[in-house]
């Protein structure tokens, strides 16, 4: 996040430029408008930018951060968890800023540089939504530059926000979230959990049952089998510093309350959630982003694109959840590919 690539600026003379014009040299260029702060009001805190939101519990303060300028493609960042932060997309930083993309880190209320309030009744979607759309005015997007990127729970709150805030986007990006979680969790548990050690996986269930899931024991057995197959397709010793950053930064109280205690699959408020049949009335662009080793059925992601009228689907053959890690060239390529497209206003089918 704070690591911009820098832009070299080569300085020259008038006498000397006027002499490389009349040999037939074309003069320096001038400075890239991508480090252009013209009329921000970010630009004392380096792009930081501090959003008050109003909620049924009063107002608190959420945490962003913006990378570069750019008048016709911004880029608003949702992370997962929910509960996770915006740590776990600085990988970003190696490809939007070369790829001329502004986009913009975002801690989600009770997440990471955010205000962390406890009550319980702040935790559901339409509240989330509308925390978002706050944040959209705050930033001034609009529908001629604002893109949303939903990661995993980002996800769900991308595809909630393309249905009630549709005339304010540009496009969507929803990667590695299924529509519906009912058929996420028929996923986890006719495909992903038979093809596991029934062994191991018997004792993460009792765990689970016994409500041990902060017991050590459970991560140690859920790593290897789980974790480094489906969620980051590396050694748990070589994950990326941010990766491991954003996990130990995990809000419990959001996660559990909305995703569940358990690791394979999603219970708490998101148990039911589902907007398979919702997903054809998202008119705006759409790239739906699935990897072939994700938590997330990949086949059933294809068929998203699809359902979407101006649908397009990425699928990440060496990734899993964390495919803009695991299966990055792929990820990056697709996405920047994407966005620049729908920016020339090229068809997505």
């Amino acid at each position: 996040m704070r690591r911009l690539l820098t832009c070299l600026l080569f300085a020259v003379t008038a006498i000397p430029a006027l002499c490389l014009a009349q040999a037939g040299t074309p003069p320096a260029p001038a400075k890239s408008s991508y480090f252009d702060n013209t009329g921000r009001d970010d630009v004392l805190s380096g792009g930081q930018k501090t959003i008050v939101i109003d909620t049924p519990k009063g107002k608190f303060k959420v945490w962003t951060k913006r990378v570069g300028n750019n008048p016709t493609i911004k880029v608003l960042l949702l992370h997962g968890g929910p509960g996770a932060t915006h740590e776990y997309f600085e990988a970003f930083d190696s490809y939007f800023p070369g790829a001329g993309i502004e986009y913009y880190y975002y801690d989600q209320l009770g997440s990471g540089f955010s205000d962390k309030p406890t009550d319980p009744s702040l935790w559901d979607i339409p509240r989330f939504v509308d925390e978002v759309e706050q944040v959209r005015q705050a930033l001034h997007l609009d529908k001629d530059n604002f893109f949303v990127l939903g990661h995993s729970w980002g996800g769900v709150l991308a595809i909630e926000y393309a249905l009630k805030y549709p005339q304010h986007l540009k496009g969507v990006i929803i990667s590695n979230m299924m529509d519906s979680i009912p058929a996420y969790n028929a996923y986890a548990n006719k495909v992903l959990m038979p093809a596991m050690d029934q062994k191991t996986l018997a004792e993460v269930k009792k765990l689970e049952a016994e409500k041990k899931t902060s017991d050590p024991r459970y991560m140690e057995l859920l790593m290897p089998m789980h974790y480094e197959q489906h969620v980051l397709r590396m050694p748990a010793a070589q994950w990326p510093e941010p990766v491991e950053r954003s996990f130990a930064h995990l809000n419990e109280q959001v996660y559990v309350m909305m995703q569940g205690p358990s690791e394979l699959g999603a219970s708490g408020k998101l148990l039911h959630w589902d907007r398979s049949k919702d997903l054809k009335n998202i008119t705006v662009p759409t790239l739906v982003i699935g990897a072939k080793y994700d938590t997330m059925d990949p086949a059933y992601m294809e068929a998203m694109a699809k359902k979407l009228p101006n649908g397009r689907f990425l699928l990440c053959p060496k990734g899993a959840h964390m495919a803009m890690y695991d299966d990055q060239a792929t990820y990056f390529t697709g996405l920047i590919g994407f966005l620049k497209d729908v920016d020339a206003g090229k068809p997505m089918k």
